[in-house]
C-alpha cells in the first residue's frame, strides 16, 4: 500500500510528531529484507542498526511501541487501523470509555505518531469536526508487532506445549 512513497514529517516546537504527510516507503526504510548481524557484528549501541537517512531515532521507535503497551491504546490504534478513520464519539460508543479517558489516551498515540487528528467539515453540517486515524507507523507497529504475535500463537503452542515431547 505503501511502496514507492516517502514520509514527509514536519516536527512542532513541543517535539511531538505531527503527520501533515505520512506516506512511508516502507519497503525501503524498514526494510526486513537487511541481514541480521552475525556473531561478533553486533554494534555496541542499537541506534546503529537504524539507517542514516531513519526518519526517526531509536527513543521514538521505543515511545511508539511503549505508548502500544497499554491496553486502551492498543485497542485504539487497533480499531483505527482495521476500522479506519473513525470520530472520538464513534470510538467511545465502541469502546464503553468516557470521553476523557479517550481523549488522553489519544493525545498520548497522537504524540509519538502513531495517530493523527484531521479536523474536517461534513457534508451538510455546520463547523469542524475531529476525525482519528492511523499512520503508517501505527499500522506497521500494530500489524507486524502485537497483531502479529497474536496471529502466530497457534504456532508457537507447539513449540511450548510440553505433552507434545
Amino acid at each position: 500500500m505503501y511502496d514507492g512513497q516517502v514520509a514527509i514529517l514536519e516536527r512542532t516546537n513541543t517535539g511531538s510528531i505531527n503527520t501533515k504527510r505520512l506516506l512511508l516507503d516502507y519497503s525501503i526504510r524498514m526494510s526486513t529484507d537487511r541481514p541480521h548481524p552475525t556473531e561478533g557484528e553486533i554494534p555496541s549501541d542499537p541506534a546503529e542498526l537504524l539507517p542514516e537517512d531513519s526518519v526517526l531515532s531509536l527513543s521514538e521507535y521505543l515511545a511508539m511501541h511503549a505508548a502500544v503497551g497499554h491496553r486502551t491504546r492498543y485497542e485504539i490504534l487497533y480499531r483505527l487501523v482495521h476500522g479506519g478513520e473513525s470520530s472520538p464519539t464513534e470510538l467511545v460508543d465502541a469502546m464503553e470509555i468516557d470521553d476523557s479517558t479517550l481523549h488522553y489516551h489519544l493525545n498520548k498515540l497522537v504524540d509519538v505518531g502513531l495517530v493523527e487528528k484531521r479536523k474536517r467539515t461534513d457534508r451538510g453540517q455546520d463547523g469542524l469536526y475531529t476525525y482519528y486515524r492511523s499512520t503508517v507507523f501505527g499500522e506497521v507497529t500494530l500489524t507486524e508487532g502485537v497483531d502479529e504475535l497474536v496471529r502466530g500463537e497457534q504456532a508457537f503452542e507447539g513449540m511450548y506445549d510440553s505433552s507434545a515431547a
